[in-house]
């Protein structure tokens, strides 16, 4: 697979799990991999450059009394790449605190977690810390060894035993590897084999190649859980985006079918009582004109005309208190116009006033009427605040579903050329 494909697999994959992205580079690490990586992790001035100096046989790693390794050393000795990251004393979000990251959890095989014997218990990081390298040990098979370094600063043999008991309760059943670097170099220079064996170097040395041997089935190991991991993942954020999206859809349906529902009642209803109020007058004096004299009169033409409005106004009140508890109120931002009164959805189906028992009984009494009402009314309940952004949110949840489906083909597109 070129770089260009995995990068835009990755790009796939992180687009809908961004908490992944350090889950990914370990994978591409493990998959491109080529030595086994031993990783030495612990606090400041607790001997950790110098122990990787004598399990290497040289001085690579600076040694000092002061803050020495600031950013993450690393060394290729033998086949195994040795990393010496900045001490556990790093400050949050700092270069050292990232540093130190990268070392112990994307690119580390085996983890040594040293700790001076002269500071005696585990502080309340170190605890944590160890306990999240053992928990990460029982998933990935990645191996992290506990060494007790600079055991030559305790007093005695009874102070080494009180410093083991104390941390063998803070961290149970944790095997203890006690070293001394010191006594390492001063056995190799004046040739004294028992103050080697005692300086625990050769013992660690040799459990780190016993446990160097099993790093490419651990490897394996980790790949296929990772993977494992991120798929499942996948699936279930698939299954609760088409759950949502059912759910969704069920509500839209749901919606549409009470409202149309609903709405047909109310329109029937108005229909009823206007026609009975229709057939219940006698002469039609609406439909006869005023003359000029009856400019400022009361005739029987105009008070029809005002029965005939109030009836039709008790209508469209009686409708548009319905519409507007389903959301149904302003127009669309689309047919709005610069007179704020006339961006009614009332007056853009059924106009300003009715005047005459015909327009009553064409917009009402008539199937053809009702029919109209149903359908604009309907017409613009769909394009209503609320429905338009339910069919957002459905939108939204589609465009999730297919970007899961991409992050699964373009998981199993890695998983191909792993």
């Amino acid at each position: 697979m070129s770089s260009e494909m995995r990068e835009q697999a990755a790009r796939d994959v992180l687009a809908v799990l961004p908490d992944r992205a350090n889950d990914l580079v370990r994978l591409r690490i493990l998959v491109d991999g080529d030595e086994p990586v031993v990783t030495v992790i612990g606090k400041y001035n607790h001997g950790k450059s110098s122990l990787l100096n004598e399990l290497i046989g040289r001085e690579t790693f600076a040694v000092s009394d002061r803050r020495e390794t600031v950013s993450l050393a690393d060394n290729v000795h033998r086949g195994v790449r040795w990393l010496d990251a900045p001490g556990l004393d790093a400050d949050v979000g700092t270069a050292d605190d990232r540093h130190a990251l990268q070392a112990v959890w994307l690119r580390s095989d085996i983890r040594l977690f040293v700790h001076a014997a002269k500071e005696g218990e585990l502080d309340e990081k170190e605890t944590a810390l160890f306990a999240e390298l053992n928990a990460d040990g029982a998933r990935t098979r990645r191996q992290t060894f506990f060494v007790l370094s600079q055991a030559d600063q305790l007093a005695d043999e009874v102070e080494l035993d009180k410093v083991c008991t104390a941390i063998g309760k803070q961290a149970p059943g944790t095997e203890l590897n006690v070293v001394s670097s010191m006594r390492n170099r001063k056995a190799l220079e004046g040739g004294k084999q028992l103050l080697l064996e005692k300086s625990g170097i050769p013992a660690l040395r040799a459990a780190l190649h016993s446990a160097l041997e099993r790093v490419p089935q651990a490897r394996a190991h980790e790949v296929a859980l990772v993977f494992d991991d991120i798929r499942e993942e996948c699936r279930a954020l698939r299954a609760g985006h088409e759950t949502t999206l059912a759910a969704l859809r069920e509500t839209q349906q749901r919606q549409a079918l009470e409202f149309r529902q609903g709405l047909k009642a109310v329109i029937e209803k108005v229909s009823g009582d206007i026609e009975a109020m229709l057939n219940a007058l006698g002469t039609d004096h609406a439909a006869i004109p005023d003359s000029a004299q009856d400019a400022y009169a009361i005739t029987a033409g105009k008070v029809e005309r005002g029965h005939i409005q109030i009836a039709y106004s008790r209508a469209c009140i009686e409708m548009d208190g319905f519409l507007v508890g389903h959301g149904v109120d302003g127009l669309p931002p689309e047919q709005e116009t610069s007179s704020r009164r006339m961006n009614s959805v009332m007056i853009a189906v059924m106009g300003v006033s009715v005047k005459f028992r015909k327009d009553l009984r064409r917009m009402f009494c008539e199937a053809a009427g009702r029919e109209r009402m149903q359908r604009e009314f309907t017409h613009y309940y769909e394009l209503s605040d609320d429905r338009r952004a339910l069919a957002g949110r459905i939108a939204q949840t589609q465009a999730a579903i297919v970007a899961a489906e991409q992050a699964s083909a373009a998981l199993r597109t890695l998983e191909a050329r792993a």
